[in-house]
């Protein structure tokens, strides 16, 4: 029988060229919630991240890779692995995991107008959201 790895705090990042939303888990690995979206014209990212990684003691980073439709990678992804190569020499000790993020961010979309929320109004709380989705299609995979 596969053993499954084991949980554990975890940040989930989307990857954005204006903002970086960020979701972590909760201490036990199980639950993901929203934490905050980094302009990325105010804030570096990689530092951000880097203390938002020490202060919820995650212990992987989950990055969204936007794959093309025929599962390629393209130039999207291009620069989320060169983010990536910033986040791991930044944190070379938290392991770095990359997960697809096909139609993470139209479900985030979908989950914020079920809820009433107008999505156009609130696009860094789609950036979050969409981060929740990709630490929640990592955590199902484990």
């Amino acid at each position: 029988m596969e053993q499954k790895e084991s949980r554990h705090p975890a940040l989930g990042i989307d990857y954005g060229e204006a903002r970086v939303g960020v979701a972590a888990t909760d201490m036990l690995g199980i639950l993901a919630h929203p934490v905050e979206s980094i302009l990325r014209k105010r804030v570096d990212p990689v530092e951000r991240i880097a203390e938002l990684a020490f202060r919820c003691g995650a212990r992987t980073l989950v990055l969204g890779l936007p794959l093309r439709l025929d599962g390629e990678e393209g130039s999207s992804a291009a620069k989320v692995r060169a983010f990536g190569v910033l986040l791991q020499s930044r944190l070379p000790d938290i392991p770095l995991v990359y997960v697809d993020e096909f139609m993470t961010t139209v479900a985030a979309q979908e989950k914020l107008r079920s809820a009433g929320r107008k999505t156009v109004r609130h696009r860094a709380v789609i950036d979050q959201a969409a981060a929740v989705e990709i630490l929640n299609n990592w955590m199902e995979s484990l």
